[in-house]
């Protein structure tokens, strides 16, 4: 072969190599913690065991290494759950509570579950987290049903991803509302406090799943209100990696059963993702996109991860 052959030859393999190091993140960085969704393309299918070389984690357009991948079952599985219900929520949810009480009942032994109500702007605890799911069955009741008992749903929130304590355990919270925020009436997505939620629990590690369920009074009725709220909500979800249920105008859905056993299927198909971030000189959230070359799946957690700051 000719020199210059040979010499374009290398600069292109020189090349190649510095971009794909180029896609690698640097040895040095520090670990950071995602709870992940295996989510299938279609209802009822089949989730494929999805292995560690399977992900992929991306800050920007660099690809961080990851150093644990593992399956939140058996002595991995630890989950703490809770309930927080609207307590300006109107009488229809009533209907729904026993639905509620068999999900409840229906988590694995091994998970704590607690209960907890909005209003005036906290999360009143009616049950601490507890391993007995009969107790905090029944500590559910019907909503008092009174307009203003709360104020923004998103303070409710954000006190209760405040007050839960940091532990190895999962942390997934499910909200019952109608989503509307009586502090920000303009619509659009920029509610400082629907925000706030959102960074409180990915701070926290909290994935929010959330049901919409009218209020009372006019907001109850108002199309122009309930699509905001579900809006809202579903923004909480899906910025920390939940899902939301129910867009419909006519008043409450039917049944909370089918949502709730999507809930359950969800938490059946989770994993403990670590990777190594880039560094920051102090700690607080970072953008990260996860992916998978594994067909008919999508890995879904938290839009941000809290990044502790470099090491001095």
């Amino acid at each position: 072969m000719n020199s210059w052959k040979i010499g374009v030859c290398a600069g292109i393999l020189i090349g190649v190599a510095a971009f794909a190091n180029a896609q690698q993140a640097p040895a040095n960085g520090v670990p950071a913690h995602l709870v992940v969704t295996v989510e299938p393309h279609k209802d009822k299918q089949a989730v494929p065991v999805i292995s560690k070389e399977d992900v992929m984690v991306y800050e920007g357009k660099e690809r961080d290494t990851v150093i644990d991948w593992v399956p939140a079952t058996g002595e991995h599985a630890a989950l703490e759950f809770l309930v927080l219900l609207d307590d300006s929520s109107n009488m229809s949810v009533g209907s729904q509570l026993d639905d509620i009480r068999k999900f409840i009942e229906g988590l694995p032994p091994s998970a704590k579950v607690g209960v907890a109500y909005m209003q005036n702007g906290r999360a009143l605890i009616v049950q601490n987290l507890t391993d007995d799911h009969a107790a905090a069955a029944k500590a559910l009741r019907l909503p008092q049903g009174i307009r203003g008992v709360n104020a923004s749903p998103y303070f409710s929130v954000s006190d209760l991803a405040k007050k839960w304590p940091a532990n190895g355990a999962r942390h997934e919270m499910l909200v019952a509302s109608d989503g509307i925020d009586p502090y920000y009436f303009t619509p659009d997505f920029q509610d400082p406090y629907l925000d706030a939620a959102i960074d409180d629990a990915q701070k926290a590690g909290i994935i929010v799943s959330a049901i919409y369920t009218p209020g009372i009074g006019h907001f109850g009725h108002s199309y122009w209100m309930a699509y905001w709220g579900q809006l809202y909500l579903a923004k909480l979800a899906e910025k920390t990696g939940g899902e939301a249920y129910y867009i419909g105008f006519n008043g409450p859905p039917v049944a909370f059963a089918p949502y709730l056993e999507d809930v359950a299927r969800r938490l059946g198909n989770q994993y403990l993702l670590t990777f190594l971030a880039k560094p920051q000189k102090k700690a607080g959230l970072q953008p990260v996109k996860l992916k998978t070359e594994v067909p008919n799946v999508d890995l879904v957690s938290a839009s941000d991860v809290n990044v502790a700051p470099a090491p001095k």
